[in-house]
């Protein structure tokens, strides 16, 4: 009789959902993905059909044909570095299941502090505010705002229409579509000669990754984020120079702007804003410690 010790756990029968995340896990870790536990069971949920939480009741079921080809195609794909969420097609930002494609960015929990910046700036949550969003994305920052400041409206503006197109979905998915619209522009140029009251809140995650250092940074980044949204230019900053000369004109007398940074950028960002007729009110760090939020007004 084989020794309890040595005989195979259920979860790792061949065949079964427990057997495929563990060779899952094995495969992530050689490739040396530092989150092969929880990629392996979110990408076995997806296959499944199944919340992630669920996977471990689920271990000793058997995988039919379909499912196992799908996690297999999918763990291929992981260990080629491409993100979890593009292959899953979605991400979860404040609290929100957000659709994302090839040509948008991963929405990411360090620009939650943009939102957060925000509410904690904003005395009346109630009050009918007027939210733009340059470079919208995916719409994870204007969405993100929406779902807090109930009775506002908002204008999500992006040079691609592939990607406002699923920044559309999203909105409409989640219930915000009739607050919210979505227009191809240059940043908030389009804005500028129409513009009959100014915003009261504008935000904006432009790219700030200097040219020179974009192939440097992780595969998932490198080779799956769209170049446009990463690419700053030389010194990652042509695009915080373009809002800063833009946004003092976009903004209400009394409104917010709340620009997100990349590491070691406060200081050049703080004062583009600054020379450019806005008051910096506060530099925001993220969960870690990286100063990731310039927030700023117009000089009263």
């Amino acid at each position: 009789m084989t020794p309890v010790a040595e005989r195979r756990r259920p979860q790792d029968s061949p065949g079964s959902v427990g057997a495929a995340v563990n060779a899952a896990i094995d495969e992530f870790e050689r490739a040396g993905i530092e989150t092969a536990r929880l990629d392996a069971r979110v990408l076995a949920a997806h296959a499944l059909g199944i919340e992630p939480a669920a996977v471990f009741d689920r271990f000793e079921t058997l995988l039919n044909r379909s499912e196992s080809e799908r996690l297999a195609a999918m763990v291929r794909r992981r260990k080629a570095r491409e993100p979890v969420a593009r292959i899953v097609g979605e991400r979860e930002f404040w609290s929100l299941s957000l659709r994302i494609s090839a040509d948008t960015l991963v929405p990411r929990p360090e620009s939650e502090t943009l939102v957060e910046a925000v509410l904690q700036l904003t005395d009346d949550r109630q009050a009918p505010l007027r939210v733009l969003d340059l470079g919208t994305g995916s719409g994870c920052l204007l969405l993100a705002l929406m779902s807090e400041l109930l009775e506002a409206r908002g204008i999500g503006v992006d040079v691609c229409e592939r990607v406002l197109a699923v920044a559309e979905g999203n909105a409409e998915r989640l219930g915000f579509s009739a607050r919210t619209e979505f227009q191809t522009g240059d940043w908030g140029s389009g804005l500028l000669p129409a513009l009959k009251c100014g915003f009261d809140i504008i935000v904006s995650n432009p790219p700030y990754i200097a040219s020179g250092e974009i192939d440097d940074l992780a595969p998932e980044v490198a080779l799956f984020d769209p170049r446009r949204a990463l690419d700053g230019g030389t010194d990652g900053l042509n695009c915080h120079n373009v809002l800063a000369a833009q946004i003092p004109l976009l903004l209400a007398t009394d409104g917010l702007a709340a620009l997100e940074i990349g590491t070691g950028q406060e200081i050049a960002v703080a004062r583009l804003v600054h020379e450019s007729g806005l008051q910096v009110i506060d530099i925001k760090d993220d969960l870690a410690g990286i100063p990731r939020c310039v927030t700023a007004r117009h000089v009263a």
